[in-house]
């Protein structure tokens, strides 16, 4: 059996794969685009701790990315029995000024890929009556703020989405967990190591490997939904009700909206 994590090449999913090496010694089939880090991971994860590392390179952003990984899983005789859907993209900008392409590229990745592998995956997990997927959403899937549009609306499906399956799966014996992380320690964001450090003090921000081994203990308990971090249950709620008024406040000061009459 295989632990199958995307975007596993860097930052939190590499972090999701040394975890599941190192304490669970569970080999890893590892997918993403970088084709050169997928390797070196794959490499390092079976020299440092003695499991099957298997790349698999995919542009995951692809309609079709989801059945030919599936395909390829049942051809070469490899059963998954954990599904952890993690591949994810960030941008902050206004809607308007996002290529078109790019919008689409986020769309697929977090929506249509994620939803087709846990439907590959999730049906061969129920007819064996075990597995575990694990669902990447984001506190922001609770907020419909500007300037993570695409970013938020996709995490608010896969939110839903999880917690719907969780229902479906759970007589089976699959558990399906989504995780609703606030900032993790990575270069997603695009902040500064200042920044990412304060935040990472403030335990606003986690480091991967931390919040990746508080994830996966939530994940085999079963949890419906998780959201490591005491700070991110107090801000949630008080950011999903600021008003209008303060939200345009703090778009004045953003300069991504420098070129947006406020």
């Amino acid at each position: 059996m295989y632990a199958l994590v995307t975007g596993a090449s860097s930052g939190v999913g590499k972090a999701y794969s040394i975890v599941l090496a190192r304490d669970y010694k569970h080999d890893i089939l590892l997918v993403s685009n970088q084709e050169k880090e997928l390797r070196e991971v794959a490499a390092q994860l079976s020299a440092d701790y003695g499991v099957k590392a298997i790349p698999y390179y995919s542009n995951l952003a692809r309609t079709e990315a989801a059945e030919e990984l599936y395909t390829w899983c049942n051809e070469n005789g490899i059963e998954v029995d954990i599904l952890i859907n993690n591949a994810g993209m960030f941008f902050w900008q206004p809607l308007i000024e996002v290529p078109a392409a790019k919008v689409l590229t986020m769309l697929n990745l977090h929506m249509t890929t994620l939803a087709m592998l846990c439907r590959y995956f999730g049906e061969d997990m129920c007819r064996r009556k075990e597995g575990y997927i694990l669902n990447m959403s984001s506190m922001t899937g609770y907020w419909n703020f500007p300037g993570i549009q695409v970013y938020n609306a996709t995490k608010a499906f896969v939110l839903s989405f999880s917690k719907s399956i969780w229902y479906e799966m759970k007589p089976y014996g699959v558990k399906v967990t989504a995780l609703t992380p606030g900032a993790i320690d990575t270069p997603l964001y695009g902040l500064d190591d200042k920044t990412r450090r304060r935040l990472v003090w403030w335990k606003i921000s986690y480091p991967p490997e931390k919040f990746a081994a508080i994830a996966l203990r939530r994940m085999f308990k079963g949890k419906k939904k998780a959201m490591p971090g005491w700070v991110n249950h107090i801000a949630v709620p008080l950011l999903k009700h600021l008003p209008d008024w303060a939200v345009f406040k703090a778009m004045k000061i953003a300069p991504q909206y420098k070129n947006i009459p406020l």
